[in-house]
């Protein structure tokens, strides 16, 4: 197994820096740029908001479903094969909703974009950096998700712009279409699943091990089996399912902000302060973890939330209070993609990571089923958001107790012996 020589970055940064790329354009820019034409599209359509935002919806049932597979697909073939079918049928699809007329092509293309979302936007970046960084493993986690708020920052406004000067269709194709352009040579030049693929050995490995050569500490932790038949496996989640609706309402800003009277273009503007917020809170979960550990950081997150939703019931019609608001609501929302996997490592350590992530998973995937046309239909019904603010802030209380409750659930699987 050929080390690496003295002085020469390590492969396992530049793998980082593809999986940063890949993610932070599928997630930053495909994922999180849906919320900007839905007040756009519903009214060129004709379509209501619940209607039309009901394709989220499909997209978690398909992500739910599709989810225990993936995870055996990605053990099974070629990483860089399944990450270049899956970015073309995510980006590929989203590109296909520029040529609808019905609400029927966003629930038929949503099913393909889901599938390939899977890949790119969730498995591989947790899947890939546990299997390269045995060291920095949570930095690593922090920067990439740091890349979707970057890519994010740059891309909604521009996408913002682009619907109000080109329209909605001409914005879909062409963001779907450079994504697919920029991404497959990305993957090809960069993504490989293990170390051994490149003759090496983990970054950080040499660190990582004991004296005798055994295995690091970090795969310590609790098996599948255990984990589904204690307290901490459902705390978190149901701390998964309330993350992901209260981070579903990030859809909803944009339609939110035109709903009180806000344009398209401060819309994308607002979503642009929103991405800045999810890199700085990605970057600092990453670090804070490290420093305060992951219960402390969890808590904290979920008080800075009520702080965000307090401004924007109390003082919405302030533009720059609303902008902070958002950016604040952003940092909490990079929650799910950082602080979600490292407090599933804290909680349950290394041993069955990937098969414990993957089913905790499910939380996420309900909660978008729920949320997100939940909170369009509530707006179609009472023609305003403040319901569904009330509701987020309820949902952050009770993840401050879920979080204290997976800890304590941790402690009895340590006293209980299952933790080894």
């Amino acid at each position: 197994m050929g080390k690496q020589k003295k002085g020469k970055i390590h492969f396992a940064w530049w793998v980082l820096l593809g999986l940063s790329i890949m993610i932070g354009l599928a997630r930053g820019g495909i994922n999180n740029a849906g919320g900007l034409f839905l007040t756009p599209v519903t009214k060129d359509l004709g379509i209501g908001m619940g209607s039309l935002s009901l394709y989220f919806s499909i997209s978690s049932i398909v992500t739910m479903l599709f989810l225990p597979i993936a995870g055996k697909m990605m053990a099974k073939y070629d990483i860089r094969g399944l990450l270049i079918f899956a970015i073309i049928l995510q980006a590929g699809s989203f590109a296909m909703f520029g040529l609808m007329n019905s609400v029927w092509g966003w629930y038929v293309f949503s099913i393909p974009m889901a599938i390939g979302s899977i890949f790119v936007a969730t498995m591989a970046g947790p899947v890939i950096i546990n299997r390269w960084f045995k060291k920095h493993n949570g930095l690593a986690m922090g920067i990439m998700m740091a890349a979707v708020g970057l890519f994010g920052a740059i891309i909604q406004p521009m996408v913002g712009n682009f619907i109000a000067e080109h329209g909605w269709r001409n914005a879909y194709i062409t963001l779907g279409l450079v994504v697919i352009v920029i991404v497959i040579p990305v993957v090809l030049l960069t993504i490989r699943l293990k170390p051994e693929q490149k003759g090496l050995l983990p970054y950080g490995v040499q660190e990582a091990t004991t004296e005798g050569g055994k295995a690091a500490p970090t795969d310590r932790g609790v098996t599948m089996a255990v984990a589904k038949k204690s307290m901490a496996f459902y705390s978190l989640l149901m701390f998964f399912f309330f993350m992901t609706a209260i981070a579903s309402f990030a859809q909803h800003i944009a339609p939110y902000a035109m709903g009180i009277g806000y344009d398209v273009e401060f819309a994308g503007k607002v979503m642009g302060a929103f991405m800045i917020g999810m890199l700085v809170g990605a970057l600092a979960f990453g670090f804070l973890t490290d420093k305060i550990g992951a219960r402390n950081t969890g808590v904290f997150s979920m008080l800075c939330g009520i702080v965000a939703i307090g401004l924007l019931i109390f003082i919405p019609g302030n533009a720059a209070i609303f902008s902070i608001a958002i950016g604040i609501f952003g940092f909490v929302t990079a929650s799910i993609g950082t602080l979600a996997p490292l407090i599933t490592t804290a909680v349950f350590g290394m041993k069955e990571y990937s098969q414990i992530y993957a089913t905790l998973g499910i939380g996420l995937a309900v909660a978008g089923i729920v949320a997100l046309p939940g909170y369009g239909y509530v707006f179609d019904l009472t023609g305003s958001y403040t319901p569904v603010l009330y509701t987020i802030i309820v949902m952050l209380l009770i993840n401050i107790a879920l979080i204290i409750m997976a800890f304590k659930g941790k402690k009895r699987l340590e006293d209980a012996g299952s933790w080894n």
